[in-house]
């Protein structure tokens, strides 16, 4: 089930790649995409004719950024912003905010580009952003947070707006760094514009669910690509990597849904907890403590810390990877592959490599790129851009119902393209492909611009 580039794109594709030098991670993004909507655009010669697809590739916009800002000891440190304003087709730019040392142009460019596409298959009317910075929140105070927080927005609020650009959180931004920062905006432009940022505090303009969505949006999308083939959640176990939001909403939703989640992870190792991850601990140790996963092991008995090995040589029949980018390699799916892994849905952006993808496919494993099984974060973020607009607050059980009702939309629309387009059961060419038109047939639509 390899993809291979359509000869109409290899041009685009080293064009792009040559005003990118060393951009990896935008590279690897940029060829699973083309790979993926190669089938399109041969069936469909309009897209290369038009144009549509040289300038699709090309950010919209690109903002960089100093960020300096006074750390506890009165010490001046400067950081790096970011924000890759990719595409605003079809309405306006969202996506992300990552706070990590690890954030360069090169994955601000991969995030936002997969952004545009994942943002599209959720039919809510929301365009392809992300930024972030190279600042790293591990170890620093609150104080030091909310004045880096401040420093960054008193550059980036010139280019945000409810009708511009509407940021979220990512890595190493939660809660509180949300409001510093929407504190800061409200500041600067006297506006209480509650649209213009979501992931919010519920008693301030956010929505019940957005906490959750990504990690049960995962967990939902699963449920689906399982049903396809017969199968539930109920009674299988689980592999999920990280500690973070979506982590730890999946391993919520999976033991909801009768499944059982035993591993959890982050930098100093991994957890193997036999009788299922205690998620109210974890949460404890990770939401409240902000501590490390080797806390949660010495507070539940059975679990063990495993500091030297990989979270995917834990036998189970579903994987959701959740942590970051590259996550999964090849050797990960061999062993999961020779586990019996029946399902891996991505919870993080791109955490499986290419040449791991297709160890997946060739064998047999249902597989959900994150572009789509991720998608409920997004989602749900311009859930509560409606509510802010309508001034209307929904119960989580409206919300996550809307979140279901869209993640069975989503796989839908991924299942059916990839049979269109001869693929069927490769979510990674249906998902693509489903994204893909419906962007670029707005941008046919509105002209070059």
């Amino acid at each position: 089930m390899h993809s291979v580039l359509s000869p109409a794109l290899v041009g685009i594709y080293e064009r792009a790649v040559s005003r990118s030098s060393g951009e990896v991670e935008f590279h690897q993004a940029l060829l699973e995409v083309l790979e993926s909507i190669s089938p399109v655009v041969e069936r469909h010669p309009e897209y290369i004719e038009s144009g549509v697809v040289e300038v699709l590739v090309e950010p919209e916009r690109q903002i960089m950024f100093r960020v300096p800002w006074v750390d506890d000891n009165g010490t001046v440190q400067v950081n790096r912003g970011f924000r890759v304003q990719y595409n605003s087709a079809l309405g306006p730019y969202k996506g992300g905010l990552r706070f990590h040392p690890s954030v360069n142009l090169s994955i601000m460019k991969f995030l936002g580009f997969e952004q545009i596409f994942k943002n599209a298959l959720t039919g809510q009317g929301i365009g392809g952003a992300k930024g972030g910075s190279d600042f790293d929140p591990h170890g620093r105070s609150d104080g030091e947070i909310m004045r880096f927080c401040q420093s960054f927005m008193s550059e980036l609020y010139r280019h945000l707006g409810e009708h511009t650009d509407v940021p979220a959180g990512d890595i190493g931004v939660g809660g509180r760094e949300i409001g510093y920062l929407f504190g800061q905006y409200r500041r600067l432009t006297n506006r209480h514009e509650s649209g213009m940022f979501t992931g919010k505090g519920v008693l301030w303009g956010g929505a019940q669910v957005r906490t959750e969505a990504t990690g049960y949006g995962a967990v939902f999308f699963m449920q689906e690509m399982l049903n396809t083939r017969g199968e539930a959640i109920d009674g299988k176990t689980a592999i999920v990597s990280g500690s973070g939001n979506v982590a730890i909403y999946a391993i919520e939703k999976i033991a909801q849904l009768g499944g059982r989640a035993i591993t959890a992870s982050d930098s100093s190792g991994y957890v193997v907890d036999e009788a299922g991850i205690d998620v109210e601990l974890l949460k404890q140790v990770k939401e409240v403590e902000r501590g490390r996963i080797s806390d949660y092991v010495d507070r539940r008995p059975g679990a063990r810390l495993v500091t030297n090995g990989r979270v995917w040589d834990v036998p189970g029949q579903l994987a959701f990877p959740s942590a970051t980018q590259n996550e999964l390699l090849i050797g990960d799916a061999q062993r999961l592959v020779a586990n019996g892994v029946l399902g891996v849905a991505e919870g993080a952006n791109m955490p499986t490599t290419p040449d791991a993808v297709e160890l997946f496919q060739d064998a047999g494993v249902l597989f959900g790129p994150g572009k789509a099984a991720n998608a409920g974060g997004v989602a749900t973020s311009a859930l509560e851009m409606s509510q802010n607009a309508s001034r209307q607050r929904w119960d989580f059980g409206t919300s996550e119902g809307r979140l279901h009702s869209i993640m069975k939309d989503v796989h839908r629309s991924a299942y059916e393209a990839a049979e269109h387009y001869g693929r069927p059961g490769d979510y990674v060419v249906g998902a693509n492909a489903s994204g893909f038109r419906r962007v670029a047939d707005a941008m046919i639509a509105q002209g070059l611009i």
